[in-house]
């Protein structure tokens, strides 16, 4: 593949051309040579690119991820990188996990909800609950949809 203007890099790693320029400007993506003053991206770097974008969503630093790609000692190898960057930041993503699926409850019980107010359908615990669905295998318990906010 013949090397990528900063929009087609965009287009294929699904972000905008700003993400792109900011990396770069932090140091997480090498600055590309330019042919005629146009960045031109090595199709390599979609790979790096996506691990960036990947973290950001799930709320990994810019530093973090300066270390991960680059930060560790030259005799640490990626897996060991993964592991210790893994370690530290796996009891924040399942802290984020839980609070999006109690939100999630939150607004599937707002679905069948009735009421006129948000706050008559939770209790003064912070606590919704959404009834057991009605029939058939997948039917839940109605103790499994009660989250706390």
């Amino acid at each position: 593949m013949d090397a990528l203007n900063i929009g087609e890099l965009a287009d294929k790693a699904g972000i905008r051309t700003s993400a792109i320029r900011f990396y770069e400007s932090v140091g997480l993506l090498p600055k590309p040579p330019r042919r005629s003053g146009w960045r031109r991206y090595d199709p390599s770097v979609l790979d790096r690119l996506q691990v960036i974008h990947a973290a950001r969503e799930v709320g990994i630093s810019i530093a973090e991820i300066r270390t991960l790609l680059d930060g560790f000692p030259k005799g640490d190898s990626p897996s060991k990188r993964w592991q210790k960057l893994a370690k530290r930041k796996l009891p924040d993503l399942e802290a984020t996990i839980q609070r999006t699926l109690a939100l999630k409850y939150l607004i599937e019980a707002g679905i069948e909800c009735d009421c006129g107010d948000i706050a008559l359908c939770i209790n003064s615990e912070g606590v919704a609950c959404r009834p057991a669905s009605k029939g058939g295998k997948n039917a839940i318990e109605a103790d499994d949809w009660v989250v706390s906010l």
